[in-house]
């Protein structure tokens, strides 16, 4: 958990005075969804550093999954103190903040918006069958762990691999 801190310090001191005003304006209103979101962020760099040891910090598999667990368990821990659509909305434009904020190549900022997309839509698949409360972090780690074995090679940013996750080195 350590490092993630150290991580998330480094990254934030090579924001500019105009990014962080366009982050306080996402997180000041919303103070509970925010601290959630930044939890979320914590616990999912530690989970993808268990399971992806290698491949959870650059293009790679482990990539993808850190990608949608994080929006996963965004989402999950928002819905326990708010509706899913306010939750949604939130972690939606959260999740796709970040790679404002900090912009990559465009065929990762493709990769990693789709995945975080993926890990909106496996949560929204979930929520009719396990009510909001009693959702499990390990839930989601099943159910993108089974994503990443059907997981596909972005070749350019123009593929759609639809509901799949998207990674760009083995």
């Amino acid at each position: 958990m350590r490092n993630a801190f150290k991580v998330f310090f480094n990254s934030a001191r090579r924001l500019s005075f105009g990014k962080i005003v366009r982050l306080l304006r996402l997180t000041l209103p919303h103070p509970l969804f925010s601290v959630l979101s930044f939890y979320a962020t914590l616990k999912t760099y530690s989970i993808a550093k268990k399971y992806f040891p290698k491949t959870n910090s650059n293009d790679g598999i482990g990539n993808a999954f850190r990608h949608a667990l994080w929006t996963a368990l965004a989402m999950m821990y928002c819905c326990k103190i708010s509706s899913p659509q306010k939750s949604y909305v939130f972690c939606k434009r959260f999740t796709d903040m970040h790679e404002e904020l900090f912009p990559n190549e465009p065929i990762q900022t493709k990769m990693d918006l789709h995945n975080n997309q993926v890990g909106l839509n496996i949560f929204m698949e979930m929520l009719p069958g396990i009510h909001r409360q009693f959702f499990e972090t390990g839930f989601l780690i099943d159910k993108i762990l089974e994503k990443t074995k059907t997981a596909v090679i972005l070749q350019s940013v123009d593929d759609n691999p639809g509901n799949e996750l998207v990674y760009l080195t083995i």
